[in-house]
């Protein structure tokens, strides 16, 4: 691969974007090759880990490669963005992405594609499209400020200002924040935890819970009822909840005092 690395550890996929020499900037080809990894990781693993080689995750867009496209080759591209993107999104399993240094622009749109953030104390996030004179086009206006909201992303935005992790995880775009050097440790971790939950239980926290959240009250409740039956009855629940409740009875025979 040119622009990615792929590792397992366990039923982790640990994918690295390794364009250090671009500070990880995202091209069409890079986008291509994350697709592929995409299917690859979806095929052998329970839960994924992105994270960038280098001094930093991704500082976005390759816009050397973007003034060159025609007006309608930079549409398709934005929807190829949001088509890859999606797949980790609303995918097969849980990603996590571990973030140090630049998370801007684009690097900000991949990282609001995944479901937990891990930003070690490096890390900065910025929009800073409206200096060079563009605007998002890889999905930030859609999951990025559904994530920090409107009015902090049209702050940062028209101001071009960055802000650091701890603010990052304040408004809701960091769910950890760590000491410099350990967030792909602790993402790689957090993620190990997530693989052992049973696969349709993954599936439905990541699936049903951003759907649930954009219904009104007493739809979501209805929804919710669906899912926690048809989760609670696979294969899998059954015999987690039986072992559960088998080693609950043991415990109580044998401890006099439980």
């Amino acid at each position: 691969m040119d622009y990615l690395t792929l590792e397992y550890n366990g039923d982790v996929a640990v994918v690295g974007l390794n364009r250090p020499q671009k500070r990880n900037a995202i091209s069409d080809a890079f986008i291509e090759e994350l697709n592929d990894v995409i299917t690859e990781v979806e095929a052998r693993a329970k839960a994924a880990v992105i994270h960038g080689h280098g001094p930093h995750f991704c500082a976005g867009l390759d816009l050397a490669e973007h003034v060159k496209k025609t007006p309608f080759e930079g549409v398709h591209g934005s929807r190829r963005w949001h088509e890859v993107f999606a797949r980790m999104q609303h995918g097969k399993l849980p990603w996590f992405a571990a973030l140090h240094g630049a998370v801007v622009g684009g690097g900000l749109e991949l990282a609001s594609s995944v479901h937990v953030r891990v930003a070690d104390r490096s890390a900065f996030f910025a929009l800073p499209e409206g200096q060079r004179g563009i605007f998002v086009g890889g999905g930030a206006s859609v999951r990025s400020a559904r994530l920090m909201g409107v009015s902090r992303m049209t702050d940062l935005m028209l101001t071009g200002r960055s802000i650091d992790a701890d603010t990052a995880e304040r408004w809701g775009i960091a769910n950890y924040v760590v000491d410099n050097g350990t967030a792909l440790d602790t993402a790689i971790k957090l993620a190990r935890h997530a693989a052992t939950n049973a696969e349709i239980s993954n599936y439905a926290i990541i699936h049903a819970l951003p759907r649930i959240a954009e219904m009104g009250r007493e739809d979501g409740l209805f929804v919710e009822s669906f899912i926690a039956s048809f989760t609670a009855t696979s294969p899998e629940a059954e015999a987690r909840l039986n072992a559960f409740l088998s080693k609950k009875a043991g415990s109580k025979v044998t401890n006099p005092n439980g």
